[in-house]
């Protein structure tokens, strides 16, 4: 039976409401569940540095709209962020219209609230680790908070993701998401240490490339592959499309992670934050041009010192648009794999809609590139 609805984008539109709506119910349950009879000082102690914080940091946040509001559509004029938990609901269950599971969808609402709490918490405790400031254009929960009461957040965040996603399966693959999540941040973070950048400095080209992947893989990768892993898991989905599909998820990290290495050398791209973040050796320009003579072989490199080498160095451009074609290239060979195994064209539709917020973004960089070299 063919699904009733047929636009596609409407479905989309649909169930990232819905994520809004449950998410906002998630919130409005924390300040009315109370706790007991501890009295008002307490409670306005709760307000201010548990409750106020999780509403700041669960918040839709401008910039990371996928689909532009339209005031007749589903959503309104709210930003819509599309979910692949919701992509793994239609194309293993089915588009309305179609013979649904409603265990099965109540299953996968929660998982996408869990799913979303858990990426946000993720950027709290990233924000604080890199010092970042600013987070799509607002200030991050910590310079908002203070980084006492935004890691408390982050970490209260976790925990109540993974009590609320309640499933069985959907909680064992979240927990394993998480812990390769914070190992991918462990090793990020190496890059910024003197023993590391040592070793990157004098490492071989391959095991420079596989440090970056490793890390890129567990950091990024995985956070395109929790929303996914979570929702197969809750499904019961056969292993054979769970590989494919973490091997496509795999591709997007790494193409997703070319992008913004890439755009923290690319006026056009990076903006105001271009030319800023050249304290570690984690971006993958600086570890391809370190082919050459590199500025120094110690720990003593600084951050000026990485960043005249780099901005100066004669194979700058040829390096930035070789990497923006390889992500290209991981993005088309993921979104191929993610096709075949989808089980209607609408489901295809569906992962296009909800993937291309940054897709498009990397085929703009590597045309913008092109362009600029004359290639």
């Amino acid at each position: 039976m063919e699904p009733v609805a047929t636009d596609v984008e409407k479905i989309v539109r649909q169930d990232a409401a819905l994520l809004e709506d449950d998410l906002r119910a998630f919130v409005d349950a924390l300040a009315d569940g109370g706790e007991g009879d501890e009295g008002e000082v307490y409670a306005d102690a709760l307000r201010r540095t548990l409750y106020a914080p999780i509403e700041d940091a669960l918040g839709s946040k401008v910039g990371q709209q996928a689909l532009p509001p339209r005031p007749d559509a589903p959503g309104g004029t709210a930003p819509l962020r599309p979910s692949m938990v919701y992509w793994a609901y239609r194309n293993y269950r089915g588009f309305p219209g179609e013979l649904t599971d409603a265990d099965d969808f109540a299953a996968i609402r929660r998982t996408a609230v869990a799913v979303r709490i858990l990426l946000k918490a993720a950027v709290a405790l990233d924000d604080i680790q890199d010092g970042s400031a600013v987070r799509y254009g607002e200030p991050a929960l910590h310079a908002t908070h203070g980084v006492p009461i935004a890691l408390n957040t982050g970490a209260w965040l976790v925990t109540a993701a993974l009590r609320h996603a309640g499933q069985p399966a959907a909680v064992a693959a979240l927990l394993e998401s998480v812990g390769r999540g914070f190992t991918g941040q462990a090793g990020d973070l190496a890059s910024r240490t003197d023993v590391t950048r040592e070793a990157l400095l004098t490492a071989p080209h391959a095991d420079r490339v596989r440090f970056w992947e490793s890390v890129a893989a567990l950091k990024t990768g995985t956070l395109f592959w929790m929303p996914l892993d979570a929702a197969l898991a809750a499904l019961g989905v056969r292993e054979r499309d769970r590989e494919a599909l973490a091997d496509a998820m795999r591709r997007l990290g790494l193409a997703s992670q070319l992008f913004n290495d890439l755009t923290d050398v690319v006026p056009e791209f990076g903006g105001a934050n271009t030319h800023e973040d050249f304290d570690g050796l984690g971006n993958r320009v600086f570890l391809e041009l370190l082919d050459a003579e590199p500025p120094r072989t110690d720990a003593n490199l600084s951050s000026a010192d990485l960043r005249s080498y780099v901005l100066t160095h004669p194979k700058l451009d040829a390096t930035l648009l070789r990497l923006a074609a390889d992500a290209v290239e991981l993005k088309r060979a993921a979104k191929e794999t993610v096709h075949s195994v989808c089980r209607s064209p609408y489901s295809a539709a569906y992962f296009d809609l909800t993937i291309d917020r940054k897709g498009h973004l990397i085929d703009r960089l590597h045309r913008t590139l092109a362009e600029r070299s004359g290639a």
